[in-house]
């Protein structure tokens, strides 16, 4: 926790906080251990952000908190296909592209690649920018400035929405991959760090990790714990390319681009300072969540995936010996909840919302007074998706049981 707070710290300074205001933020998350995952890297004004923001901020303001700490995943790609995604605003009727850039800039590649100039563009499928008067409006608020990666252009732009269109008794604290990073060396860079000294220090470890996550693959949990790369990705300069880690080592699969480095604290936190490589989910709750006792509100997903998380953690906390740590985890309140998407008004676009109620505090108070189960719409998010209809069908066989052994070490 104490390596967490530093992070959150240097992460509000560097988001133009002053030093006694990164304190209190440090000071909060200690009191009051929630972090909100479920918005990602997306422009605070895209529907699945901004009532996701919504509910943290019903629950901050009725208990009095000050920060509203988000997981800002910047690993993630643009994509462009569906019109949807952290390159996508949809607005007036039209699906905007926030950049106006061409397909061949967005089609697998990362948003946190440092790659070029960004500036905020709006512009339709005729490349007409800011083609409606409300796109026009939201134009002129948002950064006019360059910026070297997609993600750091919408961080930028969501603090400046945040002090512009939301309640100032609560401040935006936005943690990317690049915080995660480097909270992650400081862990390697400390030999009493549990993460040090035992998973990053032991590649048995991490490799029996590997192999439960490919057993669950192989079982009823099949599609939750992906094994989409080992640990961490390699930051290229247009994508992340997954790590396959192999006697030690961990090397590019199949990229144009070879990279390999070992697996040790000290290689590894070097690489991460240097930002080769950033971390994948697993390894970035570990340290943001699992390892300090952090809630983690994310989302229908995230419910099943997250205690699997933790379950994997504990094999290996296990397999370390240190039983004060397995005991601490076991002994977590409701670690991980659900927390995203769960104000999901049919229709909703937030920037007319915001007009119409005159202000993010009116349309809180709107749906402060909501019931949940009318908030929440039709749970589509959890109905519709296969994976989740895929798991229903295990249930319901039997295959899956809650004293099953994932869901007894996780906690859950």
């Amino acid at each position: 926790m104490d390596l967490f707070r530093n992070c959150i710290e240097r992460a509000a300074r560097r988001s133009g906080f002053s030093d006694d205001e990164a304190r209190s933020a440090s000071l909060e998350l200690l009191a009051s251990p929630v972090l909100q995952t479920g918005p990602h890297c997306l422009l605070i004004l895209e529907p699945d952000a901004f009532y996701t923001h919504l509910f943290s901020l019903l629950g901050l303001m009725a208990h009095g908190r000050q920060w509203h700490v988000t997981y800002f995943v910047s690993t993630s790609a643009f994509k462009e296909k569906a019109k949807k995604g952290p390159g996508w605003l949809h607005l007036g009727g039209e699906a905007l592209n926030l950049f106006g850039l061409p397909r061949s800039r967005m089609d697998g590649s990362s948003i946190a690649c440092s790659n070029g100039t960004y500036r905020f563009a709006l512009s339709n499928s005729r490349g007409e920018v800011a083609p409606n008067t409300s796109a026009a409006r939201l134009l002129e608020e948002l950064p006019s400035a360059a910026f070297p990666s997609a993600a750091e252009a919408i961080r930028t732009a969501n603090q400046t929405l945040w002090r512009r269109k939301f309640p100032a008794s609560v401040k935006l604290l936005q943690l990317d991959d690049f915080d995660i990073a480097d909270l992650i060396a400081d862990h390697l860079s400390d030999e009493e760090s549990w993460m040090s000294a035992h998973m990053m220090g032991d590649g048995d470890a991490a490799e029996s990790i590997l192999s439960e996550i490919d057993r669950l693959n192989a079982s009823a949990w099949g599609g939750w714990v992906r094994r989409t790369t080992d640990f961490f990705w390699r930051l290229e300069k247009n994508r992340v390319v997954p790590l396959r880690l192999h006697a030690g080592i961990l090397r590019t699969d199949g990229s144009s681009n070879s990279f390999e480095v070992g697996f040790n604290p000290g290689s590894l936190a070097t690489a991460l300072r240097q930002r080769a490589v950033l971390p994948s989910l697993f390894t970035a709750f570990l340290v943001s969540s699992i390892l300090p006792g952090v809630r983690v509100l994310g989302g229908c997903r995230q419910t099943v995936y997250f205690p699997l998380m933790r379950y994997l953690a504990s094999l290996c906390i296990e397999r370390s010996g240190d039983l004060n740590l397995l005991k601490a985890l076991r002994e977590d309140e409701r670690p991980g909840l659900w927390g995203h998407r769960v104000l999901r008004p049919s229709g909703g676009y937030p920037f007319l919302e915001i007009e119409r109620a005159h202000g993010v505090l009116p349309l809180l108070a709107t749906y402060a007074e909501m019931p949940l189960v009318h908030a929440s719409g039709d749970l589509a998010s959890f109905t519709t998706d296969p994976i989740w209809a895929k798991l229903s069908g295990h249930i319901a066989a039997g295959e899956i049981t809650r004293a099953s052994d994932e869901w007894r070490w996780s906690g859950a």
